[in-house]
């Protein structure tokens, strides 16, 4: 996970989670500081989830910006693939 994308989306990112988990209070959110772990760990309490259950969904939720930033860079020439440097 890119720690830039993460903080650049942070608050598109707690939208969706609080969409997705309503029972997570922003404060929960804010105190994990966009770390996966973190708030994969207040899925747990709050849910329930084995540990990897709630990593595996968490990064779902910020892959999907992780994606959009890639494919932005790859709109405006500035892919940021390596094989394109070849």
């Amino acid at each position: 996970m890119n720690k830039d994308i993460v903080q650049g989306k942070w608050k598109e990112i707690k939208g969706d989670l609080r969409k997705a988990w309503g029972n997570i209070t922003e404060d929960e959110l804010e105190k994990t500081k966009g770390n996966v772990t973190a708030i994969a760990g207040v899925l747990q309490q709050k849910y329930g989830f084995a540990k990897e259950e709630a990593t595996e969904m968490v990064s779902r939720v910020v892959e999907k910006y992780s994606s959009a930033a890639r494919d932005s860079l790859r709109d405006r020439g500035d892919n940021p693939s390596p094989r394109n440097h070849l």
